[in-house]
């Protein structure tokens, strides 16, 4: 098991790499460049980009143990047929009307070098905050026989967030990675790691990735 709040995880003691994914959300330049879509909205990405060292960590330990590692990027078609009115009115009002802020065709789109993505990865390309909506993510999820999900990546509030609510309504057992998780808004990032563990943990668990290491550890190598 892995040390968590407001319970061990996984809550029944069953942790086997084979039923568990590490999920790593959005880690693209759109995101952690300063010259990308988060820093044109006005954030600052430096909180982003610091937690790339816990992540390849996360990663290291899980292709060791044998667990999946699936990564997502956000954007939209070129064309922008997939965008809503909504959206273009929000890009609009954000001073990106025109530019390739977002696009699947840009290079913001792609996930950042710094990151230890392999061929065996699994990526999952969406277009809402939550990457179950309109994507094959829970096909995936469900031919390999994946139940356990950790949660890292940005943005800890938006894209993480929806998407590990959509996993607990889907009943994936979900355990968030704090220290691999980031926002550009340090309130809404604690604020959102504070909910998982409300009512007796209605969002799954919380964890450090200390604690993660050290129960993947327990697993042992992987036989593959």
């Amino acid at each position: 098991m892995i040390a968590a709040k407001p319970f061990d995880f996984p809550y029944d003691g069953n942790l086997e790499a084979q039923k568990t994914a590490l999920i790593v959300i959005d880690l693209q330049e759109d995101f952690l460049s300063t010259t990308g879509y988060f820093a044109r909205q006005g954030y600052d990405p430096a909180p982003l980009r610091a937690i790339l060292p816990a992540v390849n960590r996360l990663i290291a330990a899980c292709r060791e143990a044998g667990v999946q590692i699936i990564h997502t990027r956000q954007g939209y078609r070129g064309d922008l047929a997939d965008m809503t009115p909504y959206e273009k009115w929000r890009r609009k009002r954000s001073g990106l009307e025109g530019t390739t802020a977002l696009l699947r065709s840009s290079p913001g789109f792609q996930i950042v070098p710094e990151l230890d993505v392999r061929p065996e990865d699994v990526i999952v390309d969406k277009t809402c905050n939550g990457a179950f909506t309109y994507t094959d993510f829970e096909h995936v999820l469900r031919a390999q026989g994946i139940t356990h999900l950790l949660f890292s990546g940005c943005t800890t509030d938006v894209c993480v967030h929806t998407t590990l609510r959509e996993a607990c309504d889907r009943n994936f057992q979900c355990l968030t990675i704090s220290d691999a998780c980031a926002s550009g808004d340090q309130y809404a990032h604690e604020a959102a790691l504070h909910m998982v563990t409300v009512e007796n943990g209605i969002f799954g668990a919380l964890t450090d990735t200390a604690a993660v290491l050290e129960g993947l550890k327990k697993l042992g190598p992987s036989a593959k």
